[in-house]
């Protein structure tokens, strides 16, 4: 199996297994509980990960916050601020963000917009469908460009007195493009409106400084940079009185600062920790395999009768590569199927599995949703891997 999607998940580091399989065989103790050996070596090592983890995005250790991942993530912050806001900050109960993010920030947002109650329901009842509710919030959703960017004129366009927080992905899942999240934090910073960025897609493959990108909460999962699932962490920015309000999304325990109830997953959050351990060691030399393959997969692509790769080389992160097919007789999700015994690719995120992709769809490519797919590569993909890919793809469409 030639494996190309890693904007999926990636495979589990060996040494990153090795650091958990302590935590679920001997070392097995809550954290939370008092006193006794287990325990306080299960505390030890969260808190060990969660410095290495900080270190990672130029953090505090007190400013990270373990989650199951950036979905998770993503709904405490923009859910916990805007909920804060409006009760306790003079009625501030706006949020933006584009119409290309992750589906993590999309439903969060049509959800408070009152649009949906689930994640493929729109909001109805038995005698009336798609009618929208009112949960005392509002989104706006900025249109991209054609390369999948958000402008900093668009948000400054959409901030109004109720804005408490923008919210935007730092590298997109399903195409690559880079947004200037710099630029952005300080148009919202203007206006006393606060910023999240989702750099799932940038964590531990290219520097993410926290401090450097301006940002005031951040999101990320363990299991884009060859981390085990199930297991991510939501950066909240301290003040000198550390950490700032913000309302829970899960209540229950006082874990997590108060801020996530639930026992840990020790182990999960060990190989977290290792994980970033080694994208701070290994960053340089990864980052300069995965541009080499990228560049090598590129001109192979090119060579390629009817690929159009569409997202230019400057506007993109090195490492997810998306191209349409340009015939009429294909379809994306039946080549995949065709292929799926040889090559692991995808139409575009894993989270939107059966749907046209809205990312797609934002870039003003809505007839050609049907014949994209994403091809996202990892330090362990090789040249011969790429030549069998490109090889089962000429013979296939």
């Amino acid at each position: 199996m030639i494996y190309l999607d890693n904007a999926a998940t990636s495979p589990v580091d060996e040494e990153v297994l090795d650091a958990m399989l302590p935590y679920l065989r001997e070392e097995y103790g809550n954290p939370s509980s008092k006193y006794y050996c287990k325990a306080n070596n299960a505390r030890q090592a969260v808190e060990e990960a969660r410095a290495k983890v900080a270190a990672l995005f130029g953090a505090s250790s007190e400013e990270i916050i373990f989650t199951a991942g950036s979905t998770e993530s993503t709904n405490l912050i923009i859910k916990g601020v805007l909920d804060y806001s409006k009760y306790y900050c003079g009625g501030k109960n706006h949020v933006i963000t584009s119409n290309a993010e992750h589906k993590a920030t999309l439903n969060v947002c049509k959800y408070l917009n009152g649009e949906i109650y689930s994640n493929n329901d729109a909001t109805m009842s038995l005698f009336s469908a798609n009618s929208r509710v009112d949960r005392g919030y509002q989104a706006t959703f900025i249109e991209v460009d054609e390369h999948g960017i958000i402008s900093s004129d668009k948000l400054e366009q959409a901030i109004t007195d109720k804005t408490a927080l923008a919210s935007f992905i730092y590298v997109n899942n399903e195409i690559g493009s880079i947004n200037d999240i710099t630029a952005l934090a300080k148009v919202a910073h203007s206006h006393n409106v606060l910023i999240h960025a989702d750099v799932t897609q940038a964590a531990g493959k290219i520097p993410v400084n926290v401090t450097e990108l301006g940002v005031d909460f951040l999101s990320a999962s363990a299991h884009k940079f060859y981390g085990p699932k199930g297991i991510g962490c939501a950066y909240i920015k301290a003040d000198k009185y550390g950490l700032p309000p913000i309302t829970a999304l899960l209540h229950g325990g006082e874990q997590e600062s108060g801020i996530r109830a639930g026992t840990l997953a020790v182990h999960n959050i060990v190989g977290f920790g290792k994980a970033a351990e080694i994208a701070m060691r290994d960053m340089a030399k990864n980052h300069k395999l995965i541009c080499e393959l990228d560049d090598y997969i590129i001109t192979k692509l090119k060579s390629c009768n009817c690929i159009r790769v569409f997202i230019p080389d400057e506007f993109r992160a090195k490492g997810i590569i998306s191209i349409l097919v340009d015939r009429t007789d294909f379809n994306n999700e039946r080549f995949i199927k065709r292929i799926s015994g040889e090559v692991a690719i995808s139409t575009g995120s894993a989270c939107s599995l059966g749907e046209p992709s809205h990312v797609i769809k934002a870039l003003g490519l809505k007839n050609q949703t049907s014949k994209i797919i994403r091809i996202s590569l990892n330090k362990f993909t090789t040249k011969e891997d790429i030549d069998l890919f490109i090889s089962v793809l000429s013979h296939n469409i």
